[in-house]
């Protein structure tokens, strides 16, 4: 199926890396390095040149913290929107919230996707991206409170909820409008989740991807990584590849991190073993 985010299209076999911008003074991986507009923009220019197809700009951390209103979200991410798309008219902008009202501003500034990490917490934002043609990541987080941590959280089968739930988050965004080929669904990891049924998400991703819709995965230097390896933030690359691996083999086709070129080689690695890709350059024992 072409995937269609916003303005741009991809073949369907295309896999895309969607690079982290945070306009955050506090998150968890940063630390609040593009926190200042420049900054957050340099960013971008950084990662777009190392191929990345998407940014998710971002303008509340998902762990819990400083309450940050609507208002105040928009002031972070509105303008910035804008300034990014007049430099990269090319760059698919996606945006995380969960809020429609912000979803509405982003998209009239210029932003091709809106990715609710929250699970449909604000029913409404599938009718912000139907409204301005936008595409919509469709989250499983088993119904938690925006900006809260799991606690003590039960799945008698956490593939089976995530599938029956993004399935019909994903539903309800192409009965309010969306169109069909910009609907994605994401697991989640982490959110709503202890470490074990993020690794049980991972090992059956492919679960997902049999459903036909296009699936994203946020794997990048996540607590399930850091708890599996008892790593702190700063030293987890390693395992989020190896687990960016697994899920490539599975038929993620969509990649939110931090590290673009480290994923990238992952995932087209895998790709050519698994019969997908060709290789680049291919002249061993052939001349």
């Amino acid at each position: 199926m072409t995937l269609r985010l916003g303005r741009h299209e991809f073949a369907d076999d295309a896999t895309l890396m969607m690079a982290i911008v945070n306009r955050t003074p506090d998150s968890f991986y940063d630390r609040g390095a593009t926190w200042a507009e420049d900054k957050a923009f340099e960013r971008v220019a950084q990662v777009v040149e190392q191929g990345a197809e998407i940014v998710d700009i971002g303008g509340i951390k998902a762990a819990p913290g400083a309450e940050i209103g609507p208002e105040e979200e928009m002031s972070r991410v509105v303008d910035f929107v804008a300034r990014v798309r007049a430099a990269y008219p090319s760059l698919v902008i996606s945006v995380d919230t969960w809020r429609a009202s912000v979803g509405r501003a982003v998209c009239e500034a210029g932003a091709d996707v809106l990715n609710d990490a929250w699970g449909g917490a604000d029913p409404e934002l599938v009718d912000a991206a139907a409204e301005h043609g936008a595409a919509i990541v469709c989250t499983h987080t088993g119904g938690a409170t925006p900006r809260t941590r799991p606690y003590r959280v039960e799945y008698d089968d956490v593939v089976a909820a995530a599938i029956a739930d993004t399935v019909a988050y994903a539903e309800r965004a192409v009965a309010a409008g969306v169109s069909k080929e910009s609907v994605v669904i994401d697991p989640a990891h982490d959110f709503g989740k202890n470490t074990f049924h993020s690794l049980e998400l991972t090992r059956r991703l492919g679960e997902m991807v049999a459903t036909g819709w296009p699936v994203l995965v946020s794997l990048s230097n996540k607590d399930f990584v850091g708890e599996t390896l008892d790593l702190p933030v700063g030293e987890r690359l390693t395992g989020t590849l190896a687990a960016t691996a697994v899920c490539a083999l599975a038929g993620a086709r969509i990649y939110r991190v931090h590290e673009v070129v480290e994923t990238r080689q992952v995932v087209d690695m895998v790709a050519s073993i698994a019969g997908r890709r060709p290789p680049a350059r291919a002249i061993r024992g052939l001349q």
